[in-house]
């Protein structure tokens, strides 16, 4: 049994490293190579998340469980907002493998598959990033979105205007050639910017259409429940609209949930999957005018793909 801490998840698991794994770990999930069923969460009595996200990667393969708590209040304490476990079995025997931290995990594999979905999303020519949110979140988009775009500029805004800072601070040092600028409002941020990736906790849609360009491509990551948002339905409704799996959008996503039931768009508004998209089977971006929206919700399988790498490989 192989028990992989934070730290050595971190080292391990680099952004390259893991935008490889979640291509192909999408691609098995829309071939149904991989499986998997809906997650289970359960609210807690304050509000807090606990979740289990079961995955299968395929015969004599893989198969395992990202077991996490998802505490929104513990933004800005020294407590990460997601914490757990991925444990991960194989299927000859069905015997126990290891484990690896889901904290570090959740923070680079969410970038990472937001990183593929700008790859292939964005204009080629996008040089101005926003940033919605200054934590963990941040870091890892960051990260990502400058392995496929060659950015120039980086808008942040985070309710905490020192948060901001001590992003900008940081990421500076990591990239020196980006020109950094601290934004007032939502609305300033994203101004200007061809890529947007919202990365809050918000109860409520913050992300208005008439502040994005056309053009612009953005990646919603922050909420993952059918009442929750960050992108508000006059905005998802003018997108050309991507899940990283069709299946749990329809069941899980707010912002399709949403704008659905207010009549402002309906199932064929869904294009397909980050995974379709990999495989040429729908079609992308097909003018520098479009709007294009990547929704993640985040999925058991890219969790398990990567413990399978840094437990077995």
């Amino acid at each position: 049994m192989k028990i992989v801490t934070a730290e050595a998840v971190r080292e391990k698991l680099t952004i390259p490293k893991c935008m490889a794994i979640m291509r192909d770990a999408l691609c098995q999930l829309e071939t149904g190579e991989a499986q998997q069923p809906l997650r289970t969460v359960e609210i807690l009595p304050n509000g807090e998340a606990f979740g289990f996200m079961p995955a299968y990667l395929g015969n004599t393969d893989y198969f395992g469980a990202k077991i996490l708590t998802a505490f929104h209040a513990n933004m800005g304490t020294n407590y990460p907002s997601h914490m757990g476990y991925v444990m991960l079995f194989e299927s000859v025997h069905g015997a126990f493998v290891g484990m690896a931290d889901a904290t570090v995990i959740t923070e680079v594999r969410t970038g990472a598959v937001s990183g593929v979905a700008t790859d292939l999303l964005a204009r080629k020519d996008a040089n101005t990033l926003a940033l919605i949110g200054a934590g963990a979140q941040a870091r890892s988009h960051l990260r990502a979105v400058c392995e496929v775009r060659s950015i120039k500029t980086v808008y942040v805004y985070d309710l905490s205007e020192a948060r901001s800072k001590t992003f900008i601070d940081e990421m500076t040092s990591e990239y020196p050639q980006l020109e950094f600028h601290v934004a007032k409002t939502a609305k300033e941020a994203v101004a200007d910017a061809d890529i947007i990736c919202t990365l809050t906790p918000s109860q409520a849609p913050f992300l208005e259409s008439q502040w994005v360009k056309p053009g612009t491509h953005i990646n919603a990551v922050g909420t993952f429940s059918p009442t929750t948002r960050e992108v508000t339905s006059e905005l998802v409704a003018r997108s050309k609209f991507y899940a990283d799996q069709v299946e749990a959008m329809k069941r899980e996503c707010g912002e399709y949930l949403i704008p659905k039931a207010e009549g402002l768009i309906d199932e064929t508004h869904i294009r397909g999957s980050i995974g379709a998209l990999l495989l040429g089977r729908i079609e992308g971006r097909t003018s520098d005018e479009e709007v294009t929206l990547f929704d993640a919700l985040g999925l058991a399988v890219e969790d398990v793909a990567c413990a399978r790498y840094l437990c077995v490989e």
